[in-house]
């Protein structure tokens, strides 16, 4: 089973079957942001809800009782977690109760982690520092442990007093994507904050008169919250910016269902993996020379690579560790296992993941799509559809 049902009960013409679907939608894919899945039990109580047959209240007692029933036995398997705060979501974003306030925000964290973190709704008494794939594994700069209830009811209160009378959408988009960004940046809490900042904002969203029920949250997680990492990220030296170009785009297709592309890839502040090549249209004859040597440029690059084994060792490793901050632990083993086995020229495809990773065929082309849209392959034509080989750095 897999989310597509949830997209179908999108489209529903019942109000009730449509909005249901759309925040269970919205909240399982928000799990994406901490590399986290939930489990197909989860998915038939979701289901279950939708159609009416269970409250969310007893959706979350089903959960409770499953869990206790059926505890994980490793300590890096976070369904359980993922389970629960996407049935806690989909409750939240189902309510129409909301205030704009800092203890709103709080409030939230607290529903949404209770009996998972010790910490729930608690504002952090430490700094910390959070390695990011698409800074490289450098860390946005958060706010200062002392500072952090005072900074909140800072921004708070300018939201509050910001009139966006007269506005363009453009603006308005503008000034939404810094006001997130900012609240983001704060980090309140020690685990769980762009999940509760995500939640906090689609419901302040709706109070503006936009209507978000539709799939850009659940479908597009990671990339919010790139797009927030890019926000507040700064490298002047090497003439990286902050900036909310990638967050406004996102905004745009949430709220004005626009289809701009949003690929992880495109975020990455190396722009090792933003490969996109521009086509010369009005010379042909000079695109196909350009074709020839890019191709003897690459035959060249792999009798290189052949010779070069040590360097593409190095080369390996230096990917293993993007592969670290992008994927979820039981994830990462497998795309590290797919990158040993097949290096950085090897063409590979879904039959070739599922024969060395043992994975069913749903599951090896989810991978491949994830991988995919995270950079790390590349699709190669010539041997057939479906075909990719890893990117090197």
């Amino acid at each position: 089973m897999n989310q597509d049902p949830f997209k179908e009960y999108i489209k529903e013409s019942e109000p009730n079957k449509r909005d249901k679907g759309y925040a269970w939608h919205t909240a399982i894919g928000l799990q994406a942001v901490d590399g986290l899945k939930t489990s197909e039990y989860l998915m038939r109580t979701a289901i279950r809800n939708i159609e009416g047959e269970i409250s969310f209240e007893e959706a979350n007692a089903l959960l409770q009782a499953y869990y206790e029933e059926n505890p994980s036995r490793l300590a890096q398997d976070r369904t359980e977690e993922a389970d629960k705060v996407s049935a806690r979501i989909a409750a939240l974003l189902s309510e129409k109760a909301f205030s704009f306030t800092p203890n709103e925000y709080l409030s939230i964290h607290r529903k949404l982690f209770t009996g998972i973190y010790p910490h729930a709704g608690r504002i952090r008494d430490y700094n910390i520092t959070k390695k990011e794939w698409v800074l490289g594994g450098a860390t946005v700069i958060y706010g200062s442990a002392t500072e952090l209830r005072a900074t909140l009811d800072y921004d708070f209160s300018e939201e509050r007093n910001f009139s966006y009378r007269n506005l363009s959408m453009d603006e308005i988009i503008r000034h939404l994507a810094v006001f997130v960004s900012r609240l983001w940046q704060i980090h309140v809490f020690e685990e769980g904050n762009t999940r509760t900042t995500a939640v906090f904002f689609i419901k302040y969203l709706c109070t503006l008169g936009f209507d978000v029920t539709n799939d850009i949250f659940a479908e597009n997680a990671w990339y919010f919250r790139n797009s927030l990492v890019r926000a507040n990220y700064n490298d002047l030296k090497n003439g990286i910016h902050e900036t909310t170009e990638f967050l406004e785009l996102f905004l745009k297709n949430l709220l004005l269902n626009e289809s701009h592309p949003l690929h992880n890839r495109a975020l990455h502040i190396s722009g090792a993996f933003n490969t996109s090549e521009k086509v010369n249209t009005e010379s042909p004859k000079a695109d196909i020379e350009n074709q020839k040597a890019n191709t003897e440029r690459e035959k060249a690059n792999i009798e290189r690579e052949k010779v070069n084994i040590e360097s593409q060792k190095a080369n390996i490793e230096r990917v293993k560790v993007n592969i670290a901050f992008a994927f979820s632990t039981k994830t990462a083993s497998h795309v590290h296992k797919l990158l040993e086995e097949f290096g950085f020229q090897t063409v590979f495809g879904r039959s070739d993941v599922q024969e060395i990773l043992g994975l069913k065929e749903t599951r090896s082309t989810e991978l491949l799509q994830e991988l995919d849209e995270k950079g790390f392959i590349e699709p190669i034509t010539g041997f057939g559809k479906g075909k990719y080989r890893f990117r090197q750095r």
